[in-house]
């Protein structure tokens, strides 16, 4: 097989770009690239090193840059080299910028800036880790969003993909045989919505994680069929008494959840999906 490569380079720490180059090669079978990720190149003595391994490893190179002298060092050697040289950034810039009719700021990393928005997701982060799997439940009422299902139900990383975007999230797990806290039963400011999985699935991910631990726990109802079912059905009639809408995360991507979270939410506070 053909070795491919791809240089990714940016001025900032490369998250964008790096998110941009996942989402495409997942759409081509059978094409795993040899990555080059040049992050933080703010000057022309490290665009210098860039350039002499673009040339040594040729291959398409995104960039997002706002230095228009590195820019031109960039794509002057991508020229000379014959590779594909893309600016990922610049169509949606421009419309934006003509539509608002306003001059970009050309400051590389600002999406970085230690701004209320960055503190305010880093206020989300300590909550969502505090309020983690039904601790300090005392001040719940605080939180934006609360999480309840059953064990594997992915309730923790999507509370803390919610804390990236600045959502204060807690989740409550359900378990048979535990009392429900008082506390969420008189939350009534945050949006609670429960989480579920079809049962085979979830015995599954159990047995796993279960595996991985070294549990004693693999003959337990924790991981019996029948079990897990009924275990799967109370946690639903509960929400359901309620009110709480439901979600089926059995085939979807903690984003996707997350996605179908952030609709709810946004009709819960009478306002947009953020």
């Amino acid at each position: 097989m053909a070795t491919h490569h791809l240089h990714l380079v940016s001025d900032s720490t490369g998250e964008t770009i790096n998110s941009v180059a996942r989402a495409c090669l997942v759409q081509f079978s059978g094409v795993d690239p040899t990555e080059h990720v040049w992050s933080l190149v703010r000057t022309r003595g490290m665009m210098n090193k860039v350039v002499s391994q673009i040339e040594a490893h040729p291959g398409p190179v995104l960039f997002t840059l706002v230095n228009h002298s590195l820019r031109d060092q960039l794509t002057s050697c991508c020229m000379q080299l014959g590779v594909p040289c893309i600016a990922i950034l610049d169509p949606v810039i421009h419309t934006m910028a003509n539509y608002f009719g306003v001059e970009m700021k050309g400051t590389p990393g600002l999406q970085h800036a230690l701004d209320a928005e960055y503190f305010g997701r880093m206020d989300a982060m300590t909550f969502a880790l505090t309020h983690d799997d039904g601790q300090h439940c005392s001040d719940l009422a605080k939180a934006d969003i609360i999480l309840v299902g059953v064990s594997r139900t992915s309730k923790t990383p999507t509370c803390m993909y919610l804390a990236n975007r600045g959502i204060k999230a807690a989740n409550i797990p359900v378990v048979p045989g535990c009392p429900i806290p008082d506390e969420l039963l008189q939350a009534d400011g945050p949006l609670i919505i429960g989480l579920t999985k079809d049962p085979a699935r979830l015995v599954q991910v159990r047995q796993n994680r279960l595996r991985m631990l070294t549990d004693d726990r693999q003959e337990t109802d924790y991981v019996n069929l029948e079990a897990v079912r009924e275990e799967i059905a109370q946690a639903r009639r509960f929400c359901v008494e309620h009110g709480w809408p439901l979600i089926d995360v059995t085939r979807r991507s903690i984003e996707e959840t997350a996605a179908t979270i952030m609709s709810y939410y946004a009709r819960h506070i009478g306002g947009e999906p953020r």
